[in-house]
């Protein structure tokens, strides 16, 4: 059998089938409710350990740069003691006062450096115990959190595993609804859905109002709506708006009491108390 076009669909059909889409788009949405705030907290642990994961790779990075300094001065000291240790034997051989003046200076020189040499290591390695301690901290803090993601995980997983197959079900229904809808009115309902607070793109009409925005709808409006001619949205929230009937769902008839109606009993007075007399006088 030929597939349909949608476009060759009547109106009525389309209303009929947009609302079924519907349905079964509200029923995702209830499933992805069950899950609460789990994929969003899941999302924020993975996030905040990621930064963290981010940050004990910058902190170490700065030890190693630290590890390298240390190492780069402890190479400059070896070389000033060198130095020095040269120096101070060049000066039991000098000849005259000039080359032991420079030569003192040298070594005066070079026992400066090996004293910043030193200071800078001393700095150094202060703050890589202060770096130490930052990562120990913060590896504390991503087991911590990495203990809260999996049990986030679990719960979430459980929650999924529950209702993933209604929720694929589900799913293969809007595609199969989708495809009977002509592109043009179905982006207009999902531009219409995603726009609503509840994510109702079509309703159906409940005691003289629009089912999304609860505003009053004119009577010749409701028969529009009735006759199935036209798509009708509702002029305060913009929704689709379909007949209860069409969206398969039975109204109640207000049921109209009729009033007693009481009889006038007329009381004749004047006769009753004639017959009486004339009784009377029969006994006499």
């Amino acid at each position: 059998m030929a597939k349909k076009d949608p476009t060759d669909l009547s109106v009525e059909e389309k209303l009929k089938t947009l609302y079924l889409l519907q349905t079964a788009l509200s029923a995702i949405d209830e499933k992805r409710t069950l899950r609460g705030e789990l994929p969003q907290e899941v999302n924020d642990l993975e996030d905040e350990i990621e930064g963290l994961n981010t940050r004990v790779q910058r902190i170490q990075t700065d030890i190693d740069d630290f590890d390298r300094a240390v190492t780069q001065k402890r190479g400059e000291i070896a070389d000033a003691e060198s130095s020095v240790a040269r120096y101070k034997a060049q000066l039991e051989e000098v000849k005259n006062n000039r080359e032991y003046d420079t030569l003192s200076k040298e070594i005066e020189f070079q026992s400066l450096e090996i004293e910043l040499c030193n200071k800078k290591i001393r700095e150094a390695q202060a703050r890589i115990a202060e770096k130490k301690d930052e990562l120990a901290a913060n590896n504390a803090l991503i087991e911590e959190r990495q203990g809260d993601l999996e049990v986030k995980r679990s719960e979430l997983d459980e929650i999924m595993e529950e209702t993933r197959a209604e929720e694929e079900r589900l799913k293969e229904k809007v595609k199969e609804y989708e495809t009977k809808i002509e592109p043009r009115l179905l982006a207009s309902f999902k531009r219409i859905r995603k726009n609503a607070r509840n994510g109702l793109g079509i309703v159906y009409v409940q005691r003289d109002a629009c089912g999304g925005c609860f505003n009053k709808i004119p009577p010749q409006r409701q028969l529009d709506i009735k006759m199935h001619k036209k798509v009708i949205v509702c002029e305060y929230c913009g929704r689709i708006m379909i007949d209860p009937e069409l969206a398969g769902v039975k109204v109640d008839k207000p049921v109209v009491v009729e009033k007693k109606t009481r009889k006038r009993t007329i009381r004749k007075t004047s006769s009753a108390s004639s017959k009486k007399s004339a009784d009377a006088n029969d006994m006499e």
